[in-house]
């Protein structure tokens, strides 16, 4: 049976990026005590339903859970390990920006049992991150991982990101090389995605924004997808690439359609085959817990045609692809019975391919993913 992951929110950052759309706040700080105080009654809370389960992979996200000072992160981690039985050898990780982490931070958030860091670096450019509207510049990421490295760290990964304003494909190219440099395990890569109503988006609507164009940017995601494999980085997820062993254990829940629990405002869970999420606004959050209210703001209890819909294109993120077995199991359905069309559409597209016993994306459907991942959802 799988054990459960645990996502925690921090929404907390110190100044909000120009392309986020996340739930995450800044100038927040006298929010810190009554949230970390709601967000450790709710895992209480969810520990006591749950009757303590089994964990093994932990996720602190953001915002920026770096941003919350070391006292109210330990309270947070003693929490959960009050509440949750945390497995040995569990998956602990954290997300922290350059720019908001110090040396002294690294050595008690190590001590805490955090044994995995995660930093958006985003780019190696500093041009493209002041455009971004990040707070941090390259020497920044260089000393924080240097001093993740000399605190103790071994599984540190790194976020960077394509397709910015002003950004070429040669330039990418520099920044792949650059991290690759660092010798992290683990590297997401992304395409910038402009969100309705940040300001980045904003800018684009008003032709202030030039964004590089479809050639460009499809020569960077190449670049990305033959360097780092090329460099011990192999990808496992599209956006994925990690040193052998070195994979995102946490992230595979979501991908594996494995159960995980969301706690913190605007956190989302998945167990027993219902979607739920919490509400976004801190304040609201705080209120709810404190008075003994509900903090769902959405329940969903997914059809069995939703469902396959999305058990199919989340394991077709992975390189592995998904055992067609495992779904005829799951559902008690035949795969080709049930999607025989969409799949030999999809195939003479050369989006996809198939053992019998394993279905993955190609090369070429790794790069369309939204063209396979749309033909599965119910009409």
């Amino acid at each position: 049976m799988s054990k459960l992951g645990l996502y925690v929110h921090i929404p907390f950052c110190r100044k909000k990026c120009l392309y986020c759309d996340f739930s995450s706040y800044a100038l927040a700080e006298h929010l810190f005590d009554a949230y970390t105080t709601a967000l450790c009654q709710q895992i209480a809370d969810q520990g006591g339903m749950l009757c303590k389960p089994p964990v093994d992979t932990v996720y602190i996200g953001g915002g920026t859970p770096s941003v919350l000072p070391v006292p109210l992160l330990d309270k947070v981690l003693t929490s959960l390990t009050m509440n949750f039985t945390i497995q040995p050898g569990a998956e602990i990780s954290m997300e922290a920006n350059p720019g908001t982490v110090t040396k002294e931070q690294l050595i008690a958030i190590k001590a805490m049992g955090i044994n995995r860091l995660s930093f958006g670096v985003q780019s190696f450019n500093d041009k493209l991150l002041a455009c971004l509207g990040r707070i941090h510049r390259t020497p920044d990421s260089l000393a924080a991982i240097e001093s993740a490295y000399n605190v103790g760290f071994t599984n540190i990964s790194i976020d960077l990101m394509y397709g910015l304003p002003g950004q070429t494909s040669d330039g990418f190219a520099q920044e792949l090389e650059q991290a690759v440099a660092l010798n992290t395990s683990h590297i997401s890569v992304y395409g910038l995605k402009l969100e309705a109503g940040t300001p980045l988006a904003t800018a684009y609507d008003q032709g202030v924004l030039v964004l590089p164009d479809e050639i460009e940017e499809e020569s960077m995601y190449d670049r990305m997808t033959d360097f780092l494999p090329n460099h011990g980085l192999m990808r496992y997820e599209i956006s994925n690439f990690a040193r052998p062993g070195s994979e995102c254990r946490h992230n595979l829940k979501y991908w594996q359609y494995q159960p995980y629990l969301g706690l913190g405002c605007a956190a989302h869970s998945f167990l027993q085959g219902e979607r739920t999420s919490q509400v976004t606004g801190i304040e609201d959050y705080i209120e709810a817990i404190a008075t003994g209210s509900s903090s769902v703001a959405m329940k969903e209890q997914l059809t069995k045609n939703e469902s396959m819909a999305e058990y199919i294109f989340l394991a077709l993120r992975t390189v592995e692809g998904m055992g067609v077995a495992a779904f005829n199991q799951y559902f008690a359905t035949d795969f080709f019975s049930q999607f025989g069309e969409v799949w030999n559409n999809l195939n003479r597209q050369g989006l996809v391919a198939t053992d019998t016993k394993q279905i993955w994306l190609t090369e070429r459907g790794m790069k369309f993913g939204n063209i396979v991942f749309r033909s599965f959802l119910p009409d």
